[in-house]
């Protein structure tokens, strides 16, 4: 055993009860991962004990509030592997982050007739705000093509560059197909044309070690909900010469050096970006839920959700009718798949009635399902937290609703 599974089990206290009478089985992680008690406990204790807004506050609620909230910044550096936590800029999660560097880098260094790479497995979140900038500015959006096992064609991508192209936008794993993208040949191929790149970390993160500066990724995204961290924060790192060269997202409170009303001179980073009260009773979850998995080791969590992948597309695929969505070489901790002519609304529908949470849909990546060919798939996630046993209970799951239809 990498660590002891029961024992980490028991810091999950949702894990423990039961939905329509019988043990939950959690296996949708890759839409919100549970919270361990110790991020929880931060966060009833700072709203308990030192909730005070943060910055420019003379007392003393304020200075230690403060000082939770950066010292949380410090933490996403190490864990990221940034060179400064000027780099680190706390956000809503990762479609805000996508957002924010769409609109500022739009409005720095796009116009007219510029490109923007994505790839055909991205999430709405990679793709919307890029449309949004094409109607404002005329931008034009070329799209990685993949095989039928998943894989982007890098022979293709290669070929999608123009003088034109401004910036690459791809996701490091696909949020359906569990494809782990080699992000970091990606990134040396578009530096190539002196391109620079965002990654949407957010089905990454919580999966494997993130080095950036090895990465040389110029952006990373990625959402604290992923990783075991509370809903509503998140992160968008930045190499620190692009984020001191692009203008503001937001005006307001926070991101202002001065403001006279007829001139008003911006922040230094990391604050540039971050208008407003920030959530900085989350950051400081956040920080402990890198904290905590950073304790078990990312390569622990990495190899067990390996084993436990491998171990559920094998017997997955031991059910007739069984189509598995997405067999690239290199895959994280997803398994979709679709068995027979039976709706995959329907499957999740009635897994749920024998206690096993799994997601069902487009999984907000339309484009990838017309792509594929269908409407949307059963989609089982894993965590840190998962069992041989729970993927045990999925497939006599699936098998039962199977022989039901």
């Amino acid at each position: 055993m990498i660590y002891n599974i029961n024992k980490v089990r028991e810091d999950f206290p949702i894990l423990g009860r039961e939905v329509y009478g019988k043990p939950l089985v959690y296996l949708d992680n890759g839409a919100t991962t549970q919270k361990p008690r110790v991020v929880v406990d931060a966060m009833v204790d700072e709203y308990y004990s030192v909730n005070a807004n943060v910055h420019r506050g003379v007392h003393f609620l304020s200075q230690q509030a403060t000082e939770l909230h950066e010292a949380s910044r410090e933490t996403v550096r190490r864990f990221i592997n940034a060179r400064s936590t000027n780099e680190v800029i706390f956000t809503r999660g990762t479609t805000e982050s996508v957002n924010l560097l769409a609109s500022s880098f739009g409005d720095g260094f796009m116009r007219e007739g510029d490109e923007v790479i994505i790839s055909t497995m991205e999430h709405h979140s990679n793709i919307v705000p890029w449309q949004l900038q094409a109607a404002r500015r005329g931008i034009a959006i070329k799209v990685i093509p993949m095989n039928d096992q998943g894989e982007l064609l890098l022979d293709e991508y290669e070929k999608l560059f123009s003088e034109r192209t401004k910036l690459v936008s791809i996701t490091h794993v696909s949020n359906v197909l569990g494809t782990i993208n080699p992000v970091r040949q990606m990134i040396t191929m578009a530096h190539e044309h002196g391109v620079p790149v965002l990654v949407d970390g957010a089905q990454g993160v919580p999966h494997a070690a993130v080095d950036v500066q090895d990465l040389d990724a110029d952006f990373y995204a990625f959402s604290g909900h992923k990783v075991y961290g509370p809903t509503g924060v998140g992160v968008l790192y930045g190499k620190e010469e692009w984020l001191d060269r692009l203008p503001p997202y937001q005006g307001g409170g926070e991101m202002i050096q001065t403001v006279t009303f007829e001139k008003t001179t911006f922040n230094e980073l990391p604050f540039k970006f971050e208008a407003g009260t920030p959530d900085y009773v989350a950051t400081t979850a956040l920080a402990r839920a890198l904290d905590y998995v950073t304790a078990l080791g990312m390569d622990n969590i990495a190899l067990h959700e390996h084993e436990l992948t491998q171990y559920a597309m094998n017997r997955l695929r031991e059910i007739p009718g069984m189509r598995l969505i997405g067999e690239a070489e290199h895959k994280s901790s997803v398994v979709s798949f679709l068995v027979g002519d039976i709706h995959h609304f329907d499957m999740g529908t009635l897994l749920d009635r024998l206690g096993i949470a799994v997601r069902t849909g487009h999984h907000c990546a339309q484009p990838l399902m017309q792509r594929l060919g269908i409407e949307g798939t059963v989609r089982a996630s894993f965590g840190l937290y998962n069992t041989k046993e729970e993927v045990d209970i999925l497939v006599a799951g699936v098998e039962r609703v199977s022989r039901m239809f």
